[in-house]
């Protein structure tokens, strides 16, 4: 064998060496490219998945609320109407006792009369009543101030106000006084009479501002 043909065989030797180390090299790094577009696509496609639960999740808190701000305002719509229908069937009450029991009504003006004197402790009233009211108590006046406390005395106004039933007693000089009158007995009462109507139509207490909360 001759010296060229030793040299071209350790060139095809070499050669097949150096190929099939780059065959090696290109596998590796085609192994590791797939691996590399593999781990991008699964981050890439968790971070899709986890903008699509925020988004979703964010859009089931928007309806939800939706829902809780509609089911307010149909709960105080309710609340509203319920209020005033018992403001009315308390003003229809109030004018049959009126009406059905005068003695007793006059009664019961007297005694707005006298609790109220007790509240204000000042020796001169002054009592306010509607046009009706105020001939009636003018009629008992002798018994209006008979039930008065010790050392007060109370005069009638001259000038009626506008209310259904009941007195404004106030002090002489017109510093302190008691609404006694239906009206501001209802103001008073407004409240309570709100808050009986949730506990009738929450009896377990629900929150309304949170009614689909956890």
């Amino acid at each position: 064998m001759n010296q060229v043909e030793e040299l071209e065989r350790a060139l095809l030797a070499r050669a097949e060496r150096l190929a099939s180390a780059y065959r090696e090299m290109t596998q590796r790094s085609r192994d590791t490219t797939l691996r590399e577009a593999a781990e991008r696509l699964r981050l890439r496609e968790q971070r899709e998945e986890t903008i699509a639960r925020a988004l979703g999740e964010r859009a089931f808190r928007q309806q939800v609320q939706a829902s809780e701000l509609k089911m307010q305002s149909q709960l105080d719509r309710l609340r509203w109407n319920l209020v005033q229908d018992v403001e009315r069937r308390l003003e229809g009450r109030m004018q049959a006792f009126i009406q059905g029991d005068p003695a007793g009504y006059s009664a019961w003006l007297q005694r707005l009369i006298a609790s109220a004197a007790a509240t204000i402790e000042r020796p001169a009233l002054r009592v306010h009543a509607n046009p009706q009211d105020h001939q009636r108590l003018f009629a008992h006046w002798d018994a209006v101030q008979a039930q008065l406390p010790a050392g007060q005395r109370a005069t009638l106004a001259d000038s009626p106000i506008p209310t259904l039933a009941g007195v404004l007693v106030e002090s002489e000089d017109g510093r302190i006084r008691v609404d006694n009158t239906f009206e501001g007995r209802q103001e008073r009462l407004r409240a309570r009479i709100q808050q009986v109507i949730l506990e009738r139509l929450l009896p377990g207490g629900l929150d309304t501002g949170n009614l689909f909360g956890g």
